[in-house]
C-alpha cells in the first residue's frame, strides 16, 4: 500500500465511522495523544523484559500516528504523497550540521 491509497483508506473509514466530523483542532489533540503513547512504549522498552511485546505495542501505536497524520491531512485537503515527494526533494539538498 502507497500513502495515497493510505490515505484514501483513511477518508474512507473515518467517513464510515463519523470520525470525519470531528474538527481540524480536535484531529491535531488526537495526534498528539497518539504521539504521547509512542513515547511511553519507547520508554517503556528500557525497563520491560519481553521487547518483542513492547514493539508489537509499539507498532500499534506509530500505527495510531500514522492513522491520525493521514486523517489531519484529509481534513485539510493535503496530499501526503505529493508532500512526501516535495520534502524529499528539499532534503536532498540540504545540509545538517
Amino acid at each position: 500500500m502507497n500513502i495515497a491509497e493510505l490515505q484514501k483508506e483513511v477518508g474512507q473509514f473515518s467517513k464510515e465511522k463519523g470520525f470525519d466530523k470531528n474538527s481540524v483542532e480536535a484531529r491535531a489533540l488526537f495526534l498528539m495523544t497518539e504521539v504521547g503513547e509512542v513515547a511511553k512504549e519507547v520508554l517503556s522498552l528500557s525497563w520491560e523484559e519481553d521487547k518483542e511485546v513492547v514493539k508489537e505495542r509499539l507498532g500499534l501505536e506509530l500505527y495510531d500516528v500514522v492513522w491520525n497524520v493521514c486523517e489531519l491531512a484529509n481534513k485539510l485537503d493535503i496530499d501526503l504523497e505529493k508532500a512526501f515527494v516535495q520534502k524529499s526533494e528539499i532534503n536532498r539538498s540540504r545540509t545538517w550540521e
